[in-house]
């Protein structure tokens, strides 16, 4: 057991590595009455090619989703409804990388992290109930296909990846989905769902000792092996195609440009690398940004307008967009602001500014008890301590955002994806 005082952040943290391999982190809250449970697993959309038995296996898009659905079915019911009676607020998500299931309570607390540990860890499929969820999702996934900020989203990623399951979407698609099985379900959870591929956090006024022996009570006594993964051949940092549009029933226009950025490495450097990234695109392009303010000012952009820097298995990209009756002009004014901030540099007054928010952001989700585990759990899968980001922000000088924006915010690297009204298309 290691605990792990953080006098900046007035903060500790127990961690704690069971026998079975699975790593346990315990953030002390005290006095608060409510508790939270994240269990989760490095297992996400984008993991659909992995090798088990020696096998190299290509499954279904849309598993790891699916397969979030159905873990919820036991031989006795229903966990969901289990930890509501028992006064829990449960759920689960599943990302490009990740699964998790937690549940936040404020009474019988041990009681309900042995539910939350006893049904992720003891899979219960049928044929009957997999050939059922098909339908449920399949009717979200076709809500999903109709929002035209995840289409925007999905189109551009489809191009500027070639190779990489960037470009598929995590909930799959209804033809894919349609080749899911029972068994197909059973080999992702042995592959995935095992101690060693696994987390578990628990914020609140909890003894960290209490944890431990309920987990080590509950889950298998040994963990599988780790399994490989193929996320593609390594790609170049040139988009597939350049430009991507449809039309749908909207207003006005939407769109997202996108950058490609080389793929961050795993630890404490991939916790800096995507500081760099988020703090150049506020930089640049984030609402308090001149960029923005002229934008907005000619009305080439309104409040719907935002940017981020993402970091995915195997790759990196940074992306801007909204509402625009002229997206070009915007992507085109993007460029000419870094190119014109790498030639003469940052302001020290709106750099510190930029930084002290960006900061104090970071430091406000200390207040999430949903925030503090999925940064936990994520640091765990990637090879960083989350709570170090204080000395993180320390290392990051002027110079990392101006070569971040010089390297990565070019013309070359960059695609656009566009949605425009159907009418004014027939037109």
């Amino acid at each position: 057991m290691k605990t792990v005082t953080y006098p900046r952040l007035g903060e500790t943290v127990v961690w704690h590595t069971l026998p079975n391999g699975l790593p346990v982190c315990v953030v002390r809250k005290s006095g608060f009455s409510r508790k939270y449970a994240l269990f989760a697993t490095r297992y996400g959309g984008m993991d659909l090619r992995f090798q088990l038995h020696g096998e190299w296996l290509d499954t279904p898009a849309g598993i790891a989703h699916y397969l979030e659905h159905k873990m919820f079915d036991t031989a006795e019911g229903n966990a969901l409804q289990e930890l509501a009676q028992n006064g829990a607020e449960p759920n689960a998500f599943t990302s490009n990388a990740m699964t998790a299931y937690y549940f936040d309570c404020t009474d019988h607390f041990s009681d309900n992290l042995k539910i939350l540990l006893s049904f992720v860890s003891v899979p219960y499929f049928t044929d009957e109930s997999v050939a059922k969820e098909q339908g449920i999702i399949g009717q979200e996934i076709g809500m999903i296909e109709d929002n035209p900020e995840w289409q925007v989203y999905k189109r551009l990623m489809q191009i500027l990846y070639r190779t990489s399951p960037a470009r598929i979407s995590v909930a799959g698609s209804v033809e894919s989905i349609s080749h899911i099985t029972a068994q197909t379900l059973y080999d992702c959870h042995k592959a995935f769902y095992t101690p060693a591929n696994m987390c578990l956090v628990v914020v609140g006024d909890v003894e960290p000792e209490e944890v431990f022996r309920t987990a080590e009570e509950i889950l298998p006594r040994e963990s599988g092996p780790v399994i490989p993964r193929d996320y593609g051949a390594e790609e170049d940092l040139l988009p597939m195609e350049k430009e991507t549009r449809c039309t749908m029933e909207v207003s006005m226009p939407t769109f997202l440009v996108g950058f490609k950025c080389p793929n961050a490495p795993e630890g404490e450097e991939r916790l800096r690398n995507n500081t760099i990234g988020d703090l150049a695109c506020d930089i640049l392009m984030g609402d308090s940004s001149a960029l923005f303010a002229r934008l907005y000012a000619d009305g080439l952009v309104n409040g719907s307008f935002g940017c981020s820097y993402d970091l995915l298995p195997g790759v990196a990209y940074v992306y801007a967009g909204g509402d625009s009756n002229e997206p070009q002009k915007v992507v085109d004014a993007i460029l000419e602001e870094a190119q014109r901030m790498v030639r003469e540099g940052i302001d020290e007054d709106y750099y510190q500014r930029v930084r002290k928010a960006v900061f104090g952001t970071t430091l406000k989700a200390l207040n999430s008890f949903e925030s503090i585990a999925v940064s936990a759990a994520e640091g765990c899968f990637n090879g960083f301590d989350a709570y170090r980001f204080p000395e993180v922000f320390d290392s990051i000088t002027k110079q990392d955002l101006i070569d971040f924006i010089r390297d990565n915010i070019v013309a070359e690297r960059a695609a656009i994806s566009v949605i425009t009204p159907r009418e004014a298309q027939e037109a």
